[in-house]
């Protein structure tokens, strides 16, 4: 009788939602691979904490409510990590994520997991995790995972999650490794001729002011300011070029702005699929020339959404073009897979005996 009553209570006991959105939007994640940041609680927060602490009385609540995680995570990680459940392996959209093994050796903790397709050829040797996964610790350290390799038989790619505390024992604490997506199926091009005679480019293309959202190159931070406008000339888009090499990239400009050469590329997606790439210049003895900035811009289409363009700008004389061929270097994915993958496990449980 007192179990089931217990229960009941139990099912229905939910922290109110506004309290929940304010804290989480009043406060700062930790981010993956920094130190919990120090935050002087609000008299809202501490209340928010008391209230928490009340909360902590019913554990599952940590295990089966995303939004009371996220608040006993913001308010005390180790806190949060303490009642989450130990679950070593997860199974989403037919892909499992499972923990194998760990060596521990003192500040240091090396766990290898893996991701398997269970159902077809999702995970391949090119997977990217595409700045998807969280590392969550119950104390201040750096988390980072890369990629070991990948087995075509039973489609199955491992990875090294390497963790780092300032002198405090991993041991025996709980550790949450999370990935809300990933990339597949990618292509790399390289040293790639682009068909485009420069001879023939418009010396008077039309132009529009963008606002910048990024960029890079030797002149970016002279030319653009960031902390400012952040505006730039950049071509009006034309039609793309049917014979462009690279799917999932279109070449829609090429001309002269204000005395130097532009070459602009869009990237439908790209927020989904990472397409990215560069172009550059060749002479007849195979020297580079690389542009001295890029940017890169977002306009909506109406039919096709939000289209990203990236913009590269050449210090050459219009006289001189006839000496370079127009070449690039690119990344595309074709597949993205989503599911929200968690596994939390204690590496003192597999810690290495050596």
């Amino acid at each position: 009788m007192f179990k089931e009553t217990y229960r009941r209570l139990n099912d229905i006991i939910q922290p109110d939602k506004a309290l929940v959105a304010a804290v989480l939007a009043g406060g700062q994640r930790r981010k993956r691979g920094a130190k919990q940041p120090f935050v002087r609680l609000k008299p809202a927060l501490i209340a928010a904490a008391i209230c928490l602490c009340l909360v902590l009385t019913v554990p599952v609540l940590a295990a089966s409510v995303e939004p009371v995680y996220e608040l006993m995570y913001l308010v005390s990680p180790s806190v949060a990590q303490f009642f989450v459940p130990v679950q070593k392996s997860d199974t989403n959209n037919g892909i499992k994520m499972e923990v194998v093994s760990a060596d521990i050796r003192g500040d240091t903790a090396r766990i290898y997991i893996t991701m398997q397709d269970l159902i077809g050829d999702r995970v391949d040797e090119t997977i990217d995790l595409y700045d998807s996964y969280d590392i969550r610790l119950p104390f201040d350290g750096t988390g980072f995972c890369g990629k070991v390799g990948y087995d075509p038989n039973t489609r199955t790619e491992t990875f090294l999650i390497t963790i780092k505390t300032d002198g405090q024992k991993i041991a025996g604490k709980k550790i949450t490794f999370s990935v809300g997506m990933f990339l597949s199926d990618k292509h790399v091009y390289d040293d790639i001729q682009i068909p485009v005679d420069l001879c023939t480019v418009s010396q008077n293309p039309k132009t529009q002011t963008v606002e910048v959202f990024g960029g890079g190159g030797e002149d970016f931070e002279k030319v653009i300011d960031l902390h400012g406008r952040g505006q730039a000339q950049a071509m009006v888009p034309g039609d793309e070029e049917a014979s462009f090499p690279v799917k999932g990239i279109d070449l829609t400009g090429v001309g002269y702005v204000d005395g130097k050469l532009h070459v602009q590329m869009q990237m439908k997606n790209s927020l989904d699929n990472s397409n990215h790439g560069y172009f550059y210049l060749k002479d007849a003895d195979g020297n580079r020339v690389l542009s001295r900035y890029s940017f890169s811009f977002r306009q909506m289409k109406e039919q096709e959404g939000q289209i990203s363009y990236c913009e590269d700008v050449f210090d050459v004389p219009y006289e001189e073009l006839s000496a370079y061929q127009l070449y690039g270097y690119f990344v595309t994915s074709q597949k993205k897979t989503e599911g929200g993958w968690r596994v939390t496990f204690s590496p003192e449980s597999q810690q290495s005996k050596d």
